[in-house]
């Protein structure tokens, strides 16, 4: 892997077959975008599956849920006007949205819609759990897929990394701010926070990992150095 690449993506993302060049690009490889789309359809359905538990969904998606019903608008609607308002706060940041950045925003919002009416409603405390972790996983693959992509990080991520350069403070730290804060606002709203936000918190970092892993080694443009130390 060169340290150019490594830069882009980031140390802890594969360079795939299909990983673009540049992040910024406005004419990206076909199968770069059918890759991106395939994995932002994924990370929808897993939202959807994780709302259709009803026993809690992610910090992001609390704060969507409530506007949601302040609102009377659907999730997905909610979820949209989420990512475009966290949009603008990227430009006191001077962070630049690429093609992944706004697909991310119109495909993982679509497909929540798309997919909540096909999907019921849990019937018991077992069923949800299941759900959870299943919606939770779908989201660990989808998130794989979409970031080996490189054509730029999604709304939240973007304005995560930007506060951190511009705050200075841990990665962690922020993203907990960030995420703790969302989270109380959509309960203050009336936003679904119960257990499977908890579940959802505990095991989404383990889920991307496990799920980069997998993408680097079916899919990987430069296989590591095995006689590094």
């Amino acid at each position: 892997m060169t340290r150019r690449s490594q830069s882009k993506l980031g140390k802890d993302v594969p360079i795939t077959w299909w990983s673009s060049n540049e992040t910024l690009t406005m004419a990206p490889k076909p199968p770069t975008v059918f890759i991106l789309l395939i994995g932002l359809f994924i990370f929808g359905l897993g939202d959807a599956v994780i709302i259709s538990a009803q026993w809690g969904v992610a910090p992001w998606t609390v704060l969507a849920d409530g506007i949601a019903q302040r609102l009377d608008l659907s999730i997905g609607t909610a979820t949209f006007l989420v990512s475009i308002a966290v949009l603008f706060l990227w430009i006191p940041l001077r962070e630049r949205p690429g093609i992944g950045t706004l697909l991310n925003i119109i495909i993982i919002a679509g497909t929540i819609d798309l997919a909540l009416p096909y999907l019921g409603e849990s019937q018991n405390s077992t069923n949800s759990v299941f759900r959870v972790l299943a919606g939770t996983a779908l989201i660990g693959v989808g998130s794989a897929l979409y970031l080996t992509c490189n054509l730029g990080p999604g709304p939240r991520d973007g304005w995560m990394t930007g506060m951190h350069r511009a705050t200075e403070y841990p990665i962690g730290i922020v993203r907990g701010t960030i995420e703790i804060s969302v989270m109380l606002a959509g309960w203050l709203l009336g936003g679904d926070l119960w257990y499977g936000t908890l579940i959802f918190a505990v095991f989404i970092g383990p889920s991307v990992t496990i799920f980069l892993r997998i993408t680097s080694k079916i899919a990987s443009d430069q296989r590591p150095d095995m006689n590094s130390g």
